[in-house]
Parts: structure tokens; sequence; C-alpha cells
């Protein structure tokens, strides 16, 4: 009967691995995911529940297909298998949104007309290696980047102009070049063929431009849902300091900087410290600042230099938080601590280390990030003990 049930959600479940949770139905999903998380916290506090999507199908707005041949020689894109590269093909997928597996179906159609050599892993040869598409959740604009192995796409004006008349919608084209052999998808050089070479996004009330490395939230109904949950936790007056750890392209900081009276951003990645800067300053918000640093270094000479810092908000990567960090919290004393996790497990191990150095977890909330699958996002609310 389960068997049945996913079988017929996806033929290639199975194969693919994307998909835990495809045998149980999405509230089921919910309860059992909610129970996982409340089980995990339960030594430090108590879970006010889970944020469930209304439809939780195709909410991907980011996805990606690796291009290869099968054994007969025929052009197929999809995902790859779990723990191998061995390629799965895709037409359709239940996460994924539906406009962008059009856009790579018709890519396939015109790859082979166009007679482009796909990429092969085993030789190094070839051209196409894989395709991202990009949506704007609320915009609709659509990013299509082509990862090559090498810059020259033959019949280019030709090929775009072909895919631009199946898909008129399509609002910008890049060509990235990744001639390494590496399991990473983006090299590091790009050319814009064909519009901006970025789309743009609404969440929050703010406006977010969104470049083919840049990080956004893949699903924008939830990261919203997930924002509002913060910056309710956070409880600000609009006159603290807050510190935004961890802050990528500064999302977080962003949406609470109309709340609070300063905000101090740091993340370590270059590229998205320069897409926060840009971001800050296309939103028009003048209280907030970042550093390109490690978050830990920052937060050490903000307590050294004796700077108050009232709120911080934290959302570190899946390994948690780094020691340096949760080491610095207990001498900078942050009357609260709003910490967003995509790693329960992690988020435990820093729970313990925090609750037993001042500070006690008022309340939290798990949030369905990622339907289908055994992940799930937290948001936990940390109190100084006075």
């Amino acid at each position: 009967m389960v068997k049945e049930k996913k079988e017929s959600l996806c033929p290639v479940a199975k194969k693919c691995g994307g998909c835990q949770l495809l045998h149980m139905n999405y509230k089921k999903q919910l309860a059992w995911k909610k129970e996982q998380t409340a089980q995990l916290l339960k030594p430090y506090g108590r879970l006010e529940g889970i944020i469930g999507m209304e439809k939780p199908e195709h909410y991907r707005c980011k996805v990606h297909a690796v291009f290869g041949r099968d054994g007969k020689g025929n052009i197929i894109s999809g995902t790859y298998q779990a723990k191998t590269h061995k390629i799965v093909p895709v037409e359709k997928c239940l996460l994924e949104n539906e406009k962008a597996d059009m856009i790579i179906a018709t890519i396939r159609k015109l790859v082979k007309s166009f007679k482009i050599k796909i990429y092969d892993e085993d030789t190094g040869y070839g051209l196409l290696r894989h395709v991202m598409i990009r949506v704007g959740y609320e915009t609709g604009q659509i990013m299509v980047v082509l990862v090559l192995r090498s810059p020259i796409l033959p019949s280019k004006n030709n090929f775009i102009k072909a895919l631009i008349k199946e898909h008129p919608e399509i609002t910008t084209v890049v060509i990235n070049v990744n001639d390494q052999k590496t399991s990473m998808v983006l090299g590091k050089s790009q050319q814009v063929v064909y519009g901006p070479g970025y789309i743009k996004d609404r969440l929050c009330g703010m406006e977010f431009k969104i470049s083919p490395r840049a990080f956004y939230q893949v699903n924008p109904p939830q990261a919203q849902r997930l924002y509002e949950k913060v910056i309710e936790y956070a409880d600000l007056s609009g006159t603290e300091t807050v510190l935004d750890a961890y802050c990528g392209t500064g999302t977080i900081g962003m949406i609470a900087a109309p709340h609070a009276g300063h905000v101090i951003g740091v993340e370590l990645n270059r590229d998205a410290v320069r897409d926060a800067v840009a971001g800050a300053k296309e939103n028009r918000i003048s209280n907030i600042r970042f550093y390109q640093a490690d978050a830990g270094e920052l937060a050490v000479e903000i307590a050294e230099e004796g700077d108050q810092v009232d709120v911080v908000l934290m959302d570190p990567p899946r390994t948690g938080s780094s020691e340096k960090f949760l080491k610095a919290l207990t001498v900078l004393k942050p009357k609260k601590i709003v910490y967003v996790s995509c790693n329960p497990e992690t988020l435990v191990r820093d729970l313990k280390y925090l609750c037993g150095n001042g500070y006690q977890m008022k309340k939290g909330v798990a949030v369905d990030m990622f339907p289908f699958t055994d992940d799930v996002e937290v948001v936990c609310r940390l109190d100084r003990i006075k």
C-alpha cells in the first residue's frame, strides 16, 4: 500500500531518495516532524507547534538539473542518485517549480536539435553540464543559468532566441563556465547573454536582487513565515542594537531593521556580504551595517570594546554555531537570542551550552521549509537569566 502511494506520487522516488516522507500524507508529516523536534528540545523548553504549508507541492523556486546521457545515448537530465554520480532522469518533480521543469524539458529538446554536446564526467569532454533555474515567487521573473565546460556555446544567439520563443516569461539567461572536475555546480566566471543577469523577488515587504550565486530561500512563502516568527520572538521596541550573526545576504537583519535602533550583520562569505550591502541600499535601509568577518571573532571584538548588544539573531549553518561565537555571547550578554536552526540536533548541542551559561529557552516553533523531506527548521527564543 505504502509502496503504491510512493510510486503514484513519483516514479523515481526510490532512486532519487530526495523525498524521505513521501509515504506519509502531509498532515502526518507535520505531526511526525513536530514530535521529533519536541522530543529533542524537551530538556530545554517547550515547542509551540509547527508551521506548515497550505499547498506543500512544487515549492522549490530554485531548480538544478544535471545533464548527461543514458545507456542508449539519449540526452537525459535530472538529479544524482543519493551518494552517487549516477543521474536519475526527472521529467516532473513534486517539489520543484512546475514552470522550471517545463523550461528544463525544452532545453533538453533544443540541445538535441542544436547538436550541443553533453558533458561526460568520466572523460571530461562535452559542453553542457547543468541547468539552473531561479524563479521569483512574487514577481514571476525567471533566470536560466546554462553551466558549460567552456564559454563558447555554438549558435548561441539562435539557441537563446528559440528558448525565449518557447518561454517568453524568461527574463534573463546567464552562461556560467565550470571547467573543473568538481562536484560544485557553478564555476567562477559567467556572462550574461539575455536580460540583466539577475531576477528580483519580494519578501516581507523587501525587494531582493537574486544573482546566480546569491543565497535566497528556495521556499519563499515559508521563509516569510519563518522571518515573521523571528521578528515576533525578537520583540523589538525600535531602540535596540541587534547583531545578525551568520547573516548571509542580510535578509533577516534587513527585515529586523525597521523595528530596531541599529543592526550589525556579520558574514564570512564575501559575495554574500556584497549582496547584503546592495540589498540594504536598494531597500533604503540606513540603520544596518555589514561586516565580512568570522561571527565569533567579531563578537569577541565587540565584547572587548565594551559595546552593548541587546538582541542577537543567529542563523548558523547545519553544523551549528562555533564555540568561539557561543563563548562570545556569554561575554556580550544580550538580553535575548533568537536562534534559527536548519538542524535540530546541532541546535540542541548549542542550547546545552547556552542554557548552562546564563540563558533559558523561552519558546520555540518548528517551520516546515521542506515538505516531503525529513528536514525541519526551528526558531528558538532564549532570554538571559537575571
